[in-house]
Formats: C-alpha cells, structure tokens, sequence
C-alpha cells in the first residue's frame, strides 16, 4: 500500500506543486502583513512551477494512480493547462485591480484561495471515482463561495457568496444522492468498475435513470447550464471581476472535463462506436442524447434572450456564458471525437475572448466606477486601444469571422453537421444571431454615440496595456491560424485514459 501510494505521488507532481504553494502563501501572509501584496508574484512562481511539472507529467502518458482513483492522461492534461492559464491571467489581473488592491485586509488569503481553487478544478479534470469526482467538486466550491464574496464591504458581493452557497449546497447534495444510488446498484464508485457492472449485470434502469439525473444536476451546476443556473448571474455581478472572470472559464472548462469523463467511461460502450443511440447501451430505454440536447437548446435560448434586456455589463457576460455553455453542450450531444475534440478547441479560445472582455470591463471600472453598458459612450474615441479590444473581444464571442470564435464555433457545428443533427445546428446558429445584438449594443455605445461632455480619456500603465495585448492577440491571430490548437485538441482526446 505504501509502496503505491509513494508510486502514485510521483506522477502528481502538478498537484502537490500546488498544495505546497498553498502552505507556503498562507506562511509568508503571516509574516507580510504589510507588504502582503508580495504574495501575488509568490502565487505567479507557483504556477510557473506548476506548469514546469505539468510539462513533464505529459511525458508520463496513461498512468491510474492512488488505487484507480485519479487519472493522468493527454485528456486531463489540456484541461490543467486552460485552468493553470486562467488562474495566471487572473492573478495577473488582480495585481492591478483597485477593486482588490484598495481592501484594508490585503490579498495574502486572495491568493492563497486561487491556488487551492486550481488544486480543486486539476483535482476535478481527472477524478475517476464518484467520491473523487465529489470531494474534488467541494474543494473548488468551498473555495469558490470564500472568493465569491471576498470584497465582503459590499453589499451585493456578499449576497452573492450567500446565494452562491445556496445553490451550491442543494445541487451537492443532490449529486451526493444520486452517486449513493450508483453505489447501490453496483457495488462500487470506480467509474470503470460501475462500467463493467452496468454491461455484465441486470440493474434497476429506473433507479440508475434517476440516479444519472440527480449527477448531472452537480456538473450542471458546475457549467452553468439551465435549468441549474439561477446563481450565475447574481455571483458574477457581485464578485470581484477578476473571480467573475476565473469561474466563468476554468470553473466551466474543469466541470465540462469532469462531465466528458463520467459519460465517456460510466456510460458509453465502445464497442458500438462513436456516433448513435446505441453507444448509451448500459443505460436502454432512456435517450440521453435528446437530455443533453434539451440541456443545450435552453442554455442558449434562455442565456441569449435574458442577455438582451441586461444593462451591467457582467451579468450581461453572465448569461452569455450560460449561452456558452448551451453551445459547448452541443458537442456532447454527439460524444463522437470529433464532437469532444470541438468542445476542446472551443475552451482554448474561450479562454482568451472571454478572460479578455472580462479584463476590459475590470480596467474601465476601476477608472469610471461604472460596469453599466450607458456609461460606455464614446469609449471607443475616448480610449482607442480599449474600444478595439472590446470589440474583438465581443465579436469573437458572437462567432463572426475571422476572430478565433468563428473557429470555435465552425468545429462545434461542423461535428453536428456530420453527425446528422442539424436541427440543434440551426438552433444554434439563430443562437449567434441573437447574441450579436446585444454584443452590438455595447460596440455602438463605444462607437456612435457621444462622451459624457466633461469625459477624459483613460491612461493605463504598460502592463495593463501588455496583459491586454496578451489576450487580444491570440483571439485574433487564431482567427487565422488555428491548425497547431485543433491537432492538440485531437491528438488530447485520441489519447483518452480508459483502463
């Protein structure tokens, strides 16, 4: 036992980077109370360390540690990357916001709470247990709720973290639920061993129908997805930007990982193939396809057209990220590769188009004190380099070419294409369609309508003006080039670690 559990510690390399990181940013806090800002470049090193190790885990290729319950393979391995790279954007962004550098308490504990949040969501993208696959969910979520509500001065942040723990604490436990039914019916929590004895056994289809709702309503949570999105647009408004802009893409893209694995290894039969009712074969007489399909179409119906009537900017982006997890639900309709791959590619530019408009929406506050899409008239004159941004930023997210979103959304489209679905497909377009409205709303408010009379024009310092270019750069130039993230994408899901 000891001998394995030694072994298994040397593939987790990534992760105990980051558990040291925790203790070792909660030790310097104590001794930097007045120079606790120190603590922000000490979590910029522990993740730089971390992706050092993250680099030489993907050398390892499919290994099963810690008595089959956690997993390294290509799969987890490019969803480590889009959460390590977000948390980096984000500790990048707190370093310069005012809204967390202004508090009298400091950001010692910010920090800290970032590190353990990515423990949690790498924790999440490899679980193949159901206790895992729970334990690894409330990590993140504890550590959520905490950051949620961390400029706890304000009023709405900290009814945010209030509601935040509501629906939080009701869809865990109504996942807790569904898995001890799981138990029951077969004798175990492994993912692959539930597998082997929902193939092999005659189980209660009933319960192991309800069972499966009851999880899902856990990772819908987690993604955003309605009918399970009530909290998204209240914590996203009340949040710092800088949370808002970490839970709407690794928090998503962790839970979308968790998701993929739980379907592809508890439910899917490989020896049936990729497309078709028939690769549900352990779960007869239910179709989850037309679920998840539902699950889609109401994600991006209701995320667009509530979108349309929102004047804050964030919950604006709260519900277009409920509308982003409508499309990216679309590739798990089909569960082919080529579906998963689509999801994959649309998360690596997800992250540089949302992250971006949410880094936008931070540097403007903290110059007007305003996130209300009114108080934007004239920026784009005012600001030039801020207007340009946001509007990339916001055209990418619509899906207009040739920003990287067009891409994203190409592959999504084309997997449905191939696999026959076209409904969702139109669906989906008339989807984009009605989120270029309210995307435009905010571009003509920055473009053709004039300043305030007494506006002035806003200066940044040059590393706000680099991490922005970070983050424009790619959304365009992915536009264009796009070959190097597919075949990574397709070369992570080919490799999918199933023992």
């Amino acid at each position: 036992m000891l001998e394995q559990i030694l072994q298994s510690i040397k593939y987790f390399q990534p992760e105990t980077a980051l558990v040291v990181s925790f203790c070792l940013i909660v030790i310097a806090d104590l001794f930097l109370k007045k120079r606790n800002e120190l603590t922000s470049y000490l979590a910029l090193i522990a993740i730089l360390i971390t992706a050092y190790f993250l680099v030489q885990q993907g050398t390892v290729g499919t290994q099963s540690i810690f008595f089959d319950m956690f997993a390294i393979d290509p799969f987890s391995l490019f969803f480590k990357a889009i959460i390590l790279t977000s948390s980096f954007f984000v500790i990048l962004f707190s370093i310069y916001s005012k809204e967390l550098q202004g508090r009298p308490k400091g950001i010692g504990e910010y920090n800290a709470l970032i590190i353990a949040l990515t423990l949690g969501m790498f924790l999440m993208t490899g679980a193949t247990n159901l206790l895992m696959i729970y334990l690894a969910l409330e990590l993140s979520s504890l550590t959520s709720y905490i950051l949620a509500g961390y400029t706890n001065e304000a009023k709405d942040s900290s009814e945010a973290s209030l509601k935040y723990i509501i629906y939080g604490a009701l869809s865990s436990g109504i996942m807790l639920y569904g898995i001890s039914i799981i138990y029951g019916l077969t004798g175990s929590l492994d993912l692959n061993t539930v597998h082997q004895a929902l193939v092999l056994q005659s189980v209660n289809q009933a319960a192991l129908i309800i069972a499966g709702i009851f999880i899902v309503v856990g990772f819908g949570y987690k993604i955003s997805a309605v009918p399970f999105h009530f909290w998204t647009p209240d914590v996203y408004e009340g949040a710092p930007v800088t949370i808002t802009a970490l839970l709407s893409v690794a928090s998503k893209a962790a839970g979308f990982a968790m998701l993929i694995r739980f379907i592809k290894v508890t439910f899917i039969d490989p020896a049936i193939g990729n497309l078709g009712p028939g690769m549900w074969a352990v779960l007869r007489g239910f179709d989850w396809n037309f679920v998840l399909a539902v699950l889609s179409v109401l994600s991006m119906t209701i995320g667009n057209l509530v979108a349309l009537s929102q004047k804050n900017l964030k919950r604006l982006l709260a519900y277009s990220s409920i509308a982003h997890a409508g499309y990216m639900l679309m590739g798990l309709v089909v569960f082919s590769n080529e579906g998963i791959a689509a999801v994959m590619i649309y998360f690596i530019i997800y992250l540089f188009m949302n992250l971006g408009a949410f880094y936008v929406i931070m540097l403007v506050a903290d110059r007007i004190g305003s996130e209300n899409i009114d108080d934007y008239r004239g920026l784009g004159y005012r600001t030039p380099l801020i207007g340009v941004s946001m509007t990339i930023f916001l055209l990418s997210l619509t899906g207009v070419p040739p920003t990287a979103g067009f891409i994203g959304k190409l592959y999504l489209f084309s997997a449905l294409i191939s696999a026959k679905v076209f409904w969702l497909a139109i669906v989906g377009v008339l989807n984009s369609v009605v989120s270029l409205y309210y995307y435009v709303r905010v571009l003509r408010n920055m473009f053709l309508r004039d300043p305030q009379p007494n506006a002035q024009p806003l200066h940044f310092s040059n590393m706000e003006i680099l991490i922005l270019l970070l983050l424009v750069v790619p959304t365009f130039l992915l536009g264009l080039y796009f070959t190097p993230i597919v075949e990574y994408a397709q070369a992570s899901i080919g490799m999918f670690g199933v023992r």
